[in-house]
């Protein structure tokens, strides 16, 4: 039987070369989506600045909190800032033995406002130097408190030369400094770096007394094993951290850490939906072929052979075919996940230097997901023409009715039930932009349970649309609604990858808009300032709000910092990969900025260790003002709050409000971000600005920006982030589109045969091409309406969800745009199959 197989693929070219491009092309999504997932997981992101480091020992940037609201499960969370160590642990490290060096490092924001301005930089004591190594190409090393040296790239860049003095901001303020030298790392190092003498930088790091990490040079020959073990013992801090190889490369980037659970969750979703996709469209493929071969299969039956005979042959034509596509897909499969991940770096979703990763592992899971996929497809397409009698074959070859069994009916209940129950969760139990991860499932579920019934659904609803297409089109649209519910199960395998193309790209879309006008709309509501000033060395000092005050036309200015954090006490699982986001602002000047307006409690008393939390998370914790609470803030510290006010917030978008003396030293800078100011009463905003322009001026590093500034800034941002969604939704669109082409030239060839009938009765290449087209809008209209069955499957109860409507937000020719898109691909991909077929003899297409 495989020599037959082999034989029998240079007679079915048609099919096989369907089955193959549907094969290939869901192998080489599924193993680029298993590449982000590896790239992910591996998360490895190879030091450079550091390179020279055996070591490195860092703050644990991980808050163990529970899973679920039981706390019996627990999950590591990334913490939001850097977790500073104590700076006498480098003497206790540094005596140990088969320590050559160890380096406290501090690390700080810097901006380089003169030259050119704006021009950001990492700042360190120039004792990091020796750690990539940087070594001065010209000048000296700097001593004293006004002494900087430059890398090579930033003074060239800012045209800056040995003796110059330029002015710097770091730690919320400005200075003018000496350049002494310029420094040429013997590495490619991206991120710009200016080094300054041991004591400066003590005095710009933040915050006193500790230092971002400790760097280790292990001596020549020392195992590093036995290194490592010493240097946990000497440290015996929970808080700490020792890393070594590529996951130094955390140090220079802490965002990859953050960076990770996004890329693994996004590969993991989209992956799941890749796989969903690529089992229907290599089943549904497999499916055509083997009903192209009912009538060859039929006549084997009636000369003597057997079932398992046939299911052999069949199943190793699939298997030749799965793995000649396999092969292929090996080569596409990596390629296509290095143009998504450099598509996420160019967004920003991923650091760039977090190295791509695609080992064998995708591959081959990807091949044996696809190659169980394409046997199980091609068995269960084969069952009933392989065990049929062989006269009850024959019969069944020319018109195909039997398709309900009672299996396909519970599978198709069970997906039916698990896309109304994760519609039921979307919107009775989740809040806010978490809804979406039950709402893209409930798609799927919902296309499948759909598919697996769309023959009974296409029989229906062609006697629905019959009547009045039938009107509108003749004749030939008469007989084509007669020959498609007499053919309901080969119509329905046309009509599923519409469906599926319609279900996907219309509820993902729609997910994706609905998010971020949502994100947009909350965002414009909560932003209450006329003006920010931000700074570009790391924050703000302090003492700059009391001058702005001053300013005239302003009426309050407050400092303000932002982060993210948990509540430890009571335990509470974080809602979604992150924690609550944490806002710090004054009490007395800041709350006019906010949108924030206390139902319970007083917000006046929010100073020292206090707390502001949102009704509905206080009535799930069961605290209320007066009562205590330990929140773990963004660099790891436990602080004890008390609460002093309750307020309303948007479900989904709960935060904590502290004042900001308590949360901006436990940011990485240890300073407030901004300065969010109001302007007085009857002030105009232009005239606001331009004077808070003009006073930054006279404080470098400090910049002044409206509130549309900032808010075209936080839609610019939005939309890069939408935009890698809209690229994997573009993939599996387009994967879908394909397989629907491929369907529906599979379908029309194999009507060669009967298109020769009609032509022996009389009936011309024009009436044929009439209802051919009746018959393209037939399946249109139903994989259309099936299709938007499926997406509002998730699409209603998420809008119903974020934004109590049950229309989604999103511009309707979205939806004009996919309906098109898949009328045309249809109408196309059936009528030149079909004038193609009309061009063989009536009498050899007939004996086909």
């Amino acid at each position: 039987m495989w020599g037959l197989a082999l034989r029998t693929l240079r007679f079915r070219a048609g099919g096989f070369v369907a089955t193959f491009v549907a094969l290939c092309f869901g192998a080489t999504v599924v193993m680029a989506c298993g590449g982000l997932l590896e790239t992910g997981v591996r998360n490895n992101a190879p030091p450079q600045r550091l390179a020279q480091a055996s070591l490195l020992v860092i703050g644990d940037p991980t808050f163990t909190g529970p899973r679920d609201g039981s706390g019996d499960r627990e999950r590591d969370f990334a913490l939001a800032e850097r977790v500073p160590l104590d700076a006498r642990l480098v003497d206790r490290v540094r005596g140990l033995e088969g320590v050559r060096a160890a380096v406290g490092e501090r690390t700080f924001e810097t901006a380089l406002t003169s030259a050119g301005g704006g021009r950001k930089a990492q700042g360190h004591a120039w004792e990091s130097a020796a750690l990539t190594p940087y070594a001065l190409t010209r000048g000296a090393a700097p001593v004293g408190p006004d002494e900087v040296v430059l890398d090579a790239a930033l003074a060239r860049r800012a045209g800056v030369a040995v003796g110059d003095r330029v002015e710097i901001a770091a730690h919320g303020g400005s200075a003018a400094y000496r350049v002494t030298g310029i420094a040429q790392p013997a590495r490619t190092v991206p991120q710009a770096t200016m080094f300054f003498a041991a004591a400066e930088a003590e005095r710009l790091a933040a915050p006193a007394g500790t230092i971002a990490d400790i760097a280790i040079v292990a001596d020549p020959g020392a195992d590093l094993g036995a290194l490592r073990k010493r240097v946990a013992g000497a440290l015996n801090e929970d808080r700490a951290r020792i890393l070594a190889g590529d996951d130094r490369g955390a140090v220079e980037h802490p965002e990859i850490l953050a960076d990770k659970s996004d890329l693994i969750s996004l590969a993991g979703v989209f992956g799941g939906l890749a796989v969903a996709v690529a089992v229907f469209v290599v089943a549904g493929t497999i499916g055509l072929s083997v009903q192209q071969r009912r009538r060859e299969f039929a006549l084997m039956r009636a000369i003597g052979a057997t079932p398992r005979q046939l299911r052999r042959m069949l199943l190793g034509e699939t298997f030749l075919v799965t793995v000649l596509a396999a092969g292929v897909a090996w080569f596409t499969g990596p390629a296509a996940g290095r143009v998504l991940f450099d598509r996420l770096v160019t967004s920003g979703m991923v650091a760039e230097t977090v190295r791509f990763e695609q080992g064998w592992i995708p591959a081959v899971a990807a091949a044996g997901a696809v190659l169980l996929t394409a046997l199980v497809g091609g068995f269960i397409g084969a069952r009933r023409t392989v065990t049929a009698k062989p006269t009850e074959a024959l019969a069944e070859s020319a018109l195909q009715q039997r398709w309900f069994n009672w299996f396909r009916c519970v599978v198709a209940l069970i997906a039916l039930a698990g896309a109304t129950a994760l519609g039921l969760v979307t919107v009775l139990v989740l809040e806010g932009p978490i809804a979406g991860s039950t709402a893209g499932p409930a798609v799927i579920c919902a296309a499948i349970g759909l598919a697996l019934l769309a023959p009974g659904l296409t029989k229906l609803l062609t006697w629905v649309l019959s009547l009045p297409l039938g009107a509108l089109t003749g004749e030939s649209g008469r007989i084509a609604m007669l020959g498609s519910r007499a053919t309901s199960v080969r119509t329905a395998a046309v009509v599923t990858p519409i469906m599926l193309a319609v279900a996907i790209s219309t509820g993902q879309l729609y997910l994706q808009t609905t998010t971020t006008t949502h994100a947009e709309r909350v965002y414009t509501e909560s932003l209450r300032a006329d003006a920010v000033l931000t700074g570009a060395g790391g924050g703000l000092d302090p003492a700059l709000v009391e001058r702005v005050r001053g300013i005239p036309g302003v009426a309050s200015a407050s400092a303000y910092a932002a982060s993210e954090g948990f509540i430890e006490q009571p335990r509470t699982a974080p809602d979604g990969r992150h924690g609550l986001q944490l806002q710090g602002v004054d009490a007395e000047f800041g709350l006019p900025a906010t949108a924030v307006t206390a139902t319970s409690g007083s917000l006046s008393e929010l100073r020292g260790n206090t707390v502001a939390i949102p009704r509905g998370l206080a009535r799930s914790i069961h605290r209320g003002p007066g009562d205590t609470v330990r929140v773990r803030l963004g660099d790891g510290a436990s602080v004890d709050v008390r609460v002093v006010a309750l307020f309303e917030s948007r479900p989904g978008y709960d935060s904590l409000l502290l004042p900001v003396s308590l949360l901006a030293p436990h940011t990485t800078n240890g300073l407030p971000a901004q300065i969010l100011v109001r302007a007085a009463e009857g002030t105009d905003p232009d005239r606001l600005i331009a004077s808070l322009g003009a006073w930054a001026k006279e404080h470098p590093g400090v910049r002044a920006a409206s509130r549309n500034a900032l808010l075209e800034t936080h839609a610019e941002e939005s939309k890069t982030q939408a935009w890698v969604n809209y690229l994997i939704i573009g993939m599996l669109t387009l994967y879908t589109a394909l397989a629907l082409i491929n369907s529906l030239i599979l379908a029309t060839h194999n009507r060669r045969r009967e298109f020769g009938l009609q032509r022996l009765n009389g009936a011309t290449r024009g009436q044929i091409m009439r209802m051919a087209a009746v018959e393209a809008t037939l399946t249109t209209l139903i994989g259309v309406i099936l299709g938007t069955a499926a997406a509002a499957a998730a699409v209603i109860p998420f809008s119903l969800s974020l934004t109590d409507s049950w229309l989604p937000t999103g511009p309707i020719t979205i939806y004009a745009t996919v309906v098109a898109t898949a009328t045309t691909l249809t109408f196309t991909a059936t009528l030149l199959p079909t004038w193609n077929a009309l061009r063989t003899s009536p009498v050899t297409a007939a004996q086909a």
